[in-house]
């Protein structure tokens, strides 16, 4: 180790991208295995920690003690100890926007594969049969869509369901015309087509979607859920689906992931499971996630506030 350096610890996987254009005033240490991980950690002063599991994830975050900036690929920090974090105050920034592009893609996909029965169309390729008339007949233009959570990923659904002609409805605490109040939506969810679910995972949003309100959904409508599984009480939607309260559910998140095998929801024909693809259906992530990082790694060394930069407190 070098006196005087920044000491970086973070993913070997990275390296190729990372190592070439790092300056000299940072040494970096590279991890292959959660113990190398959690034997590097404690000396870090810059953290980049991400795993595919959380738990392992939170279990190395917790030993770095001495970190001052964690960075993370993941738009949600659900799961890292955040209290413990702010408390020997560590800067936290995430994944927010990175995938944004592609999350938004993926839910106009599915509003469109679920409007045109696309998944019938493929099984009867699949058994060489013409079909004579189309499985899915809705159109999206005068559609209508709640939208809730109206971040990076939201703003750019409503962005590309606007030239389609739906009509979206946004959640925001500021209500305004195309807009309503965080306490105001409940009370209108049977007007809508559509309800996409684009928020935070945080102790607010857990369950937010129960079996009261699929109960108020149109018996017509489609829950679409790119957030997080947490945020959806699943036994509810489950039964919903069974008895065809609602038509149908696009689901990139599931509780717990991935789904096990033998779980009901494979079997529901009005379920869609994406297993958490959208995020990765796009070859950019990285590169994007490098040059965010070097932008940051700048405004560390200058002491400028870094971006996007969670609120600890909140937990986004």
């Amino acid at each position: 180790m070098t006196a005087g350096k920044t000491k970086l610890v973070m993913a070997g996987l990275v390296r190729p991208l990372i190592e070439p254009r790092l300056p000299e005033w940072v040494e970096p240490h590279w991890f292959m295995s959660k113990d190398e991980a959690l034997e590097l950690a404690p000396m870090a002063e810059i953290g980049w920690f991400d795993m595919y599991d959380k738990a392992d994830m939170a279990a190395v975050i917790a030993v770095a003690t001495q970190m001052k900036w964690l960075n993370s690929i993941y738009a949600g920090v659900d799961g890292m100890p955040l209290a413990q974090l702010k408390k020997q105050g560590c800067m936290v920034t995430n994944g927010a926007g990175i995938n944004a592009i592609t999350i938004a893609e993926y839910v106009v996909m599915g509003m469109l594969t679920v409007a045109k029965g696309y998944r019938d169309v493929v099984r009867a390729q699949e058994r060489h049969e013409w079909l004579q008339d189309s499985p899915g007949k809705v159109e999206l233009y005068g559609s209508k869509a709640l939208l809730l959570g109206y971040g990076a990923i939201g703003k750019l659904i409503e962005e590309r369901l606007k030239p389609f002609g739906v009509d979206v409805t946004i959640v925001r605490r500021t209500p305004g015309p195309t807009s309503l109040a965080p306490d105001a939506w409940r009370a209108r969810l049977g007007e809508f087509d559509w309800v996409i679910l684009a928020v935070p995972a945080t102790a607010e949003t857990d369950d937010m979607i129960g079996a009261d309100e699929l109960a108020a959904m149109k018996q017509s409508a489609v829950l679409i859920n790119i957030a997080r599984g947490s945020v959806v009480e699943q036994n509810a939607l489950v039964k919903a689906l069974q008895d065809k309260q609602i038509a149908a559910a696009f689901l990139d998140v599931t509780t717990p992931e991935p789904l096990p095998a033998d779980h009901i929801l494979w079997t529901l024909d009005n379920a869609h499971v994406t297993m958490h693809l959208s995020g990765r259906a796009q070859d950019k992530m990285f590169l994007r996630s490098a040059t965010r990082f070097f932008e940051n790694l700048e405004r560390y060394r200058k002491g400028e506030k870094l971006e996007p930069l969670v609120n600890l407190d909140l937990g986004y």
